[in-house]
């Protein structure tokens, strides 16, 4: 976390959270997912959401002057998928009964493992619950499986997203109550 900033993202971060995407993407799958499957992935639906920004849920980590590291929650049902992703609904969810949603957090891959993705999952979490939510869920992906888990989210399904081309691409439906301790 040394040098680094966590804040709000603007619009004005859309094309360099673009960029991170792809780039954490591409680094930190390998491994867990094909080329094929990493390629349908980053066209379908990794990639960045507007509505995060503009509901101001959306956080990016700088380090000098560069985003390092991004990732939000949301109050609404789509629980993963960019601007690109067809199956989005931005209906919103009631706190007393439905989970928060963990969404698109990416490390760029020269950054991983040094703390900014629970950084940034804290704060998703602190915001979430101070908004009235008692729970949070997430699609993960294979490679973010193991930290979520580290941070005691379980896993509860997982799910194939099925790419135009007929790729399946592996992912994981976790939760985690929130609490307050």
């Amino acid at each position: 976390r040394q040098d680094c900033t966590l804040r709000g993202a603007t619009a004005a971060d859309e094309p360099a959270i673009a960029a991170l995407i792809r780039i954490s993407a591409a680094g930190l799958s390998q491994g867990f997912y094909t080329d094929a499957e990493l390629q349908e992935a980053i066209t379908e639906v990794f990639g960045v959401d507007s509505q995060l920004i503009d509901d101001q849920t959306y956080f990016v980590i700088e380090r000098r002057h560069q985003l390092v590291a991004c990732g939000g929650w949301s109050y609404r049902k789509t629980l993963f998928g960019g601007n690109q992703y067809s199956h989005r609904e931005s209906v919103l969810l009631d706190p007393n009964t439905d989970a928060a949603k963990i969404r698109a957090f990416f490390v760029h891959q020269e950054m991983a493992r040094l703390g900014l993705g629970r950084w940034l999952l804290e704060a998703c979490e602190q915001a979430a619950k101070g908004a009235g939510f008692s729970h949070a869920e997430m699609m993960a992906t294979l490679p973010g499986v193991p930290f979520y888990a580290a941070c005691g989210y379980e896993e509860r399904e997982p799910y194939q997203h099925t790419a135009k081309s007929g790729i399946k691409i592996p992912f994981v439906r976790m939760a985690k109550p929130l609490t307050t301790s």
